[in-house]
């Protein structure tokens, strides 16, 4: 598969472009995307990554704060965040020595807006 640029989305196109699957089936070019997304979020290290940036008091992280949690180098860190940033699920700015990151709103809600099940049941053993 061959690796494509993101588009990024303004807050109209969310609606657009990620209704619930529950309401219209996925077309192929925001399946691709949203995999991408998906993909990204399915390791555990990177998973914790943007839960720690977007947890991180004013919203950004410095790298410096997201190595030390980890029992991993610091290259692998930053291959985990350059994963997250390719994926469009986080931006990133260089401050002098330092890099900051920050989760993308709109990914996110492109994501949890996919996974609505606004008319299906809910609880435990709900089908």
């Amino acid at each position: 598969m061959p690796k494509s640029k993101l588009r990024v989305l303004a807050q109209d196109d969310q609606a657009v472009c990620c209704s619930p699957m529950v309401r219209e089936p996925l077309g192929e070019g925001d399946a691709i995307d949203l995999a991408r997304m998906f993909k990204a979020l399915s390791d555990p290290v990177r998973l914790r990554l943007l839960s720690l940036i977007a947890s991180h008091e004013g919203g950004e992280a410095c790298v410096c704060d997201l190595t030390g949690p980890f029992d991993v180098s610091q290259p692998t860190i930053s291959h985990h965040l350059k994963v997250l940033r390719e994926a469009g699920l986080v931006g990133s700015e260089r401050r002098a020595t330092w890099v900051y990151y920050w989760v993308l709103p709109t990914a996110l809600a492109r994501l949890s807006s996919l996974l609505q099940t606004s008319d299906a049941p809910t609880g435990v053993g709900a089908r």
